[in-house]
């Protein structure tokens, strides 16, 4: 029997759906609420315009529009495919969601965007290791889009050096008071709930940090957006002034932080690992192709060798994000994720080249012609690639430690790991 036929309680409390009712499903509901996207399903760059961007900078209205179609999407049972039946969840296997993504690209709807880090990273570290008060209070609520969800991990003296946070949680009771600086925080000014990592205890690193959900609009959060030389403010300081924290939105256990930190990084990573092989659009190869014959270019030598280098490595990385699903459906989790995000880096910095070459000066000034100046913002955005997630020099050690089999680095004199 396969698994498209075991039936098994929804969260309406009927059996599972094939495959095919599912999706049949879906299309009706779809068809019902959006409207059809020209150009065959294909995203646009732009949004109305042919503007590129990597970090576009959510606004507080642009976040409401992508809560406003998830609370449809929930509602009509589209929210959270795999979730736990008992959270909301619909409990289906991953492919529903899969399939249901696909068909949802085929039409206009708001950008996931803006609810990225809630759904990709708060949620289902909440999910994993929340208190079953935490999960009361915020799952079902980030999942619907009643709340938004942030990442309170790096600090101006702990970017990629997470176990050197200094924000300081102090027990008073039944409560946390929670003091310290948070810094490239996206999506913090439309955020309601943050996922939080503090340092609890005078332990060794790894063994003295605590991680918790708060409400991003207690007394003494204070959020100041950081303008980015894009244009964009996607990016936030988050000052945090004893605020106090109910212990039941303690994740995990005290002084066990590091274990929650590196499964939130590990779904972080497989999140814009999962771009690499086109998953945001900016990879589709027919629209590059396109693009190449438009402006004409695409006969010439040096443009031909540098799409040759981006067609590789998304092929690539592709197959790569294949084999790491596969490992993890059988339960096999290794250093998957960080190959993920260095492909990533890597396929942006090949594919900011190739517009390099194909548009040369025209990436400098705005003359009106269509793609063409509109790049600009992505060439900008690139190199913030290669710090979200963990650094790629942090992704290489993982690599090197965790594959190749290479010794640790040796810690600094007098310090104990």
């Amino acid at each position: 029997m396969t698994e498209d036929v075991l039936v098994r309680p929804s969260a309406e409390g009927s059996s599972v759906p094939s495959l095919e009712e599912f999706c049949t499903e879906a299309k009706a509901f779809l068809e019902a609420t959006a409207r059809p996207r020209a150009g065959g399903g294909v995203p646009p760059w732009g949004e109305g315009d042919d503007r590129v961007s990597l970090f576009r900078g959510a606004t507080a209205a642009e976040a409401e529009q992508a809560r406003a179609w998830r609370r449809q999407t929930f509602d009509a049972g589209f929210g959270w495919i795999t979730g736990p039946v008992e959270w909301g969840g619909r409990g289906l296997p991953g492919r529903y969601e899969k399939a249901y993504l696909a068909l949802e690209r085929a039409y206009e709807v708001p950008s996931r965007s803006p609810l990225g880090v809630s759904l990709g990273m708060v949620g289902p570290t909440l999910n994993a290791f929340g208190s079953d008060e935490a999960k009361t209070r915020w799952l079902k609520a980030l999942y619907r889009g009643d709340s938004v969800g942030c990442q309170l991990f790096s600090e101006p003296g702990a970017g990629s050096d997470l176990a050197a946070v200094s924000t300081r949680a102090a027990r008073d009771g039944d409560e946390w008071v929670v003091s310290g600086q948070k810094v490239w925080t996206s999506g913090a000014h439309y955020s309601d709930v943050g996922l939080l990592m503090t340092r609890t205890s005078p332990e060794p690193r790894h063994r003295n940090l605590t991680a918790f959900v708060i409400d991003m609009h207690s007394p003494g959060v204070d959020v100041r957006p950081l303008r980015q030389m894009t244009g964009g403010a996607d990016f936030n300081e988050v000052y945090l002034d004893e605020v106090r924290v109910p212990d039941a939105f303690r994740l995990g256990d005290v002084d066990g932080g590091w274990k929650v930190a590196l499964a939130t990084l590990m779904a972080e990573r497989g999140a814009i690992g999962g771009s690499a092989g086109g998953g945001n659009g900016l990879f589709k190869l027919e629209r590059i192709v396109a693009m190449l014959h438009q402006l004409g270019r695409s006969k010439d030598p040096e443009v031909r060798q540098a799409y040759a280098k981006v067609h590789c490595g998304v092929v690539a990385a592709k197959q790569m994000r294949a084999r790491a699903e596969a490992a993890a459906k059988a339960g096999q989790v290794g250093a998957e994720m960080s190959l993920s995000k260095l492909a990533l880096t890597e396929n942006l910095a090949a594919l900011a080249h190739l517009v390099g070459v194909v548009l040369g000066p025209k990436l400098l000034a705005d003359t009106g012609e269509w793609g063409t100046f509109a790049w600009s913002e992505f060439i900008l955005g690139v190199p913030g690639f290669r710090l979200g997630g963990g650094t790629d020099e942090i992704q290489r050690n993982i690599v090197a430690e965790r594959v190749l089999g290479l010794p640790k680095e040796p810690s600094p004199a007098g310090e104990r790991s």
